[in-house]
Parts: structure tokens; C-alpha cells; sequence
């Protein structure tokens, strides 16, 4: 019997962006962009999660820096775009204008979508929208932003399995405000009281870096530590959740989901992702028969989980062949 273990792709070397440079989309918005690659490699749009997130320079080394041109941007509000911290005009259809912008300003006719998690979700705003500028999709971890999803982690659903880091979740919520944890933190997160701000965006942000992987809160990342990132990070998911992600109903994203009929698309999921349950992929990929769905039986939520990352980089070569 074979028992030797099955090898696993590793992360693409880093590579430094070719440039860089800022785009004014709004009288309000300037969005910090990267563009790296080769000029004329097939070019690939990255979506990072949040919302409230910020690029990182990780999501290129899922592409094979010799055959891609890998585009980054920081969302409105986030990262080093500025104004920081800002919900102003920032909604799910100023992000897809500003990608339009950012498309036209860098004249690329059409690309490759990858996105992750709340990048998962503006993927695919994006493409039901502009499905002509979209040459393929690379998702992992979907979320459709539905008020199922929302309930199963802000209020009882993950708790049940992390419920250490529940606890500190709720913490600066008093009980008799508990039954509806999504305004109790949105009242604190638009407060102006600074230090009530402050003590719900670390819980509210650590309550999903302590749940992202399958190894649970001994890894939560560094930036979760960050006051600066948890501020941008949880005041600008919990604007975008608690408005139903600016969509015109529950469910609205996976009812276009018909508008993908044309486009190719991979699906990556960890069976034991909790911050967003692989029921939502496994819907995505029965209305959207184009696309390939694969499951990862040893992963949770991360995009650094190692089947994700396998997965996710042999994709990418399959998508070499299609695209290239």
C-alpha cells in the first residue's frame, strides 16, 4: 500500500509590482493600484476580501509571474487608498464603477476575476454586471452575502464551533442588546466615541481572524493586532452588511447567477470553512453549470491553507492554457 504523502503545490516566488500608481474615482476616493507582470501577460484582476480587507502582495503568488499581469487595488476606504477609514459613497456599485475606471485606465479589454471571500462576492457583482470584460472567474471561500450567511456568523451558527472566540466576540456587547448582534455593533462602530469604537472593532475583527483557518485562534493573523486595520476593516464590513451589501434583495447575487452561463469558472471551498459555509458554493456552482467546484476536505477558510493553495495554483495553470 502507497503511503506516501500526496505533494502540494507551493505559492509562486514574490514579485515585486512593475508599477504602481493612484486613480482619482470619486471627488471624495483616491484608489492605490499595483500592475505587475509582464505587459503582456494575461492580464488577471485581484479582488481582495473585507470588505475593508487591502491587497496583499500574496494574492500574486498564486499566478506564475512568467505568463500573468497580475493587477491589485485597495478598496475605497482601506489599504492605502484614501480617504481611509471612509464610508462615504462606498458601496458595492462604486467598487464595480471603480474597477471599470481602473480597467479602462490600464487599457485591458477584458480579465481573469480571482477573489476570495467578500472578493468572492464582488467578483461576481462584477461580472453579472460586465460579463463582457470578464475572461474567467477564480473564487474561493463564496460568499453571497445573504442575510443566512450574515446570521450563521455574526449571531449563532460558528459560535457553536468556536465558541472560546465567541465569547470574546460579544464581549462588548451587553446582554440585553445580544439578540441582534449586527446593530449592536453597528451602533458602536458608527459611534463617535472613540474608545467604544475601538473595543468593537478588535472584537469584531479577531472574531474572524481567530475562525479563518481549521486551526483556529492560534493563528489568527498579526494584522488582527492592528488598530489602524481593525478600525477600516470592521466599520466598513459591518456598513457593507448591515445594508445587505447594497444589493436590491436577499439573494440577489446567486438569481443572476444565469448571466455566468458563458463564462468559465473554478470554485475552491474548504469542507470546514465556517466564516462562509460551503452550502453557498455548492449553490453557486448547481446555478452556474459552467463552472467547476472543488471541494477541499482539510481546509477551512484561508486562502493559505495548503489544498486551498494547491487548488487554487493548479487552476490557475489550467486557466494558462485556456486563456493564454
Amino acid at each position: 500500500m502507497n503511503t506516501k504523502p500526496v505533494s502540494r503545490r507551493k505559492l509562486f516566488p514574490h514579485t515585486d509590482p512593475r508599477r504602481a500608481g493612484r486613480l482619482r474615482v470619486s471627488s471624495l476616493h483616491e484608489l492605490y493600484w499595483e500592475d505587475a507582470g509582464p505587459v503582456n501577460g494575461i492580464p488577471v484582476l485581484g479582488l481582495h476580501g473585507g470588505p475593508g480587507g487591502g491587497a496583499s502582495a500574496e494574492m500574486r503568488r498564486f499566478f506564475d509571474p512568467r505568463h500573468y499581469r497580475v493587477v491589485l487595488f485597495d478598496q475605497r476606504g482601506c489599504g492605502r487608498s484614501s480617504p481611509y477609514s471612509s464610508l462615504e459613497d462606498n458601496t458595492t456599485w462604486d467598487l464595480i464603477e471603480d474597477i471599470e475606471k481602473l480597467r479602462k485606465e490600464l487599457g485591458i479589454e477584458k480579465w481573469l476575476v480571482f477573489g476570495g471571500s467578500w472578493g468572492s462576492t464582488l467578483s461576481l457583482a462584477y461580472a453579472v454586471t460586465h460579463p463582457e470584460r470578464v475572461s474567467g472567474l477564480l473564487l474561493r471561500g463564496i460568499f453571497l452575502l445573504t442575510q443566512r450567511e450574515l446570521r450563521w456568523f455574526y449571531q449563532e451558527g460558528a459560535s457553536h464551533i468556536f465558541p472560546d472566540a465567541y465569547d470574546r466576540y460579544i464581549a462588548p456587547i451587553p446582554e440585553d442588546e445580544r439578540d441582534n448582534l449586527l446593530e449592536a455593533f453597528y451602533k458602536r462602530l458608527m459611534s463617535d466615541d472613540k474608545q467604544a469604537r475601538l473595543e468593537a472593532a478588535r472584537a469584531w475583527a479577531c472574531w474572524e481572524g481567530e475562525t479563518l483557518s481549521i486551526r483556529g485562534p492560534a493563528v489568527r493573523p498579526p494584522r488582527f493586532d492592528d488598530n489602524a486595520f481593525v478600525d477600516a476593516f470592521a466599520r466598513i464590513e459591518c456598513h457593507y452588511f448591515h445594508n445587505g451589501g447594497f444589493f436590491e434583495k436577499d439573494g440577489w447575487l446567486l438569481d443572476q447567477a444565469h448571466i455566468l452561463k458563458d463564462i468559465p469558472g473554478v470554485i475552491v471551498h474548504g469542507r470546514y470553512d465556517v466564516v462562509t459555509p460551503m452550502s453557498s458554493a455548492w449553490a453557486l456552482h448547481k446555478a452556474w453549470p459552467k463552472s467547476r467546484l472543488e471541494i477541499i476536505p482539510d481546509a477551512g477558510h484561508s486562502s493559505l491553507e495548503p489544498g486551498i493553495v494547491n487548488a487554487l495554483i493548479n487552476a490557475t495553470e489550467e486557466f494558462q492554457q485556456i486563456l493564454g
